[in-house]
């Protein structure tokens, strides 16, 4: 099992595949701060935010969702076959994409559509699991949370 670590003080988690969003390349860093934008850009299936609740350090388990389980699930374009998954902070903006410095990691996958299914399962433990798709639509109407 793949364990993926980060800090957030945004309590944000990202999903996405930069390749996606490098229309976004030279926005203002907190672009997705907006939630029009946000919606906009998950509906759009360019990259999955999930709200935390707080602020921390959190440590998602790739591993399979259980159908006890509450969960939220989205799909994603992923052109390049990179799949970064970490802090909202790293999103991509103000000319940054994301370099791990807090954390997270890439997902190496073949360029295609994902469906990505988040979980929570403690406080500050999450768990992420990712299949292939034959679609990138979302249908979101507010911002994404699994606090």
């Amino acid at each position: 099992m793949e364990f993926i670590h980060f800090f957030t003080d945004t309590a944000t988690m990202c999903v996405f595949d930069p390749a996606a969003l490098r229309h976004r390349l030279d926005d203002e860093a907190d672009w997705w701060s907006v939630p029009r934008e946000e919606v906009l850009e998950m509906n759009q299936g360019n990259v999955g935010f999930f709200g935390l609740g707080s602020d921390g350090k959190y440590v998602v388990k790739m591993d399979a969702i259980l159908a006890t389980e509450r969960s939220v699930a989205c799909h994603l374009k992923c052109p390049s076959g990179r799949i970064f998954v970490g802090a909202g902070e790293e999103v991509t903006g103000q000319g940054l994409e994301p370099e791990c410095v807090r954390g997270g990691m890439f997902i190496e996958r073949v360029p295609g559509y994902y469906r990505i299914a988040v979980a929570r399962r403690g406080s500050y433990e999450i768990a992420l699991h990712i299949t292939e798709s034959l679609t990138a639509v979302n249908k979101f109407d507010s911002p994404v949370s699994i606090d």
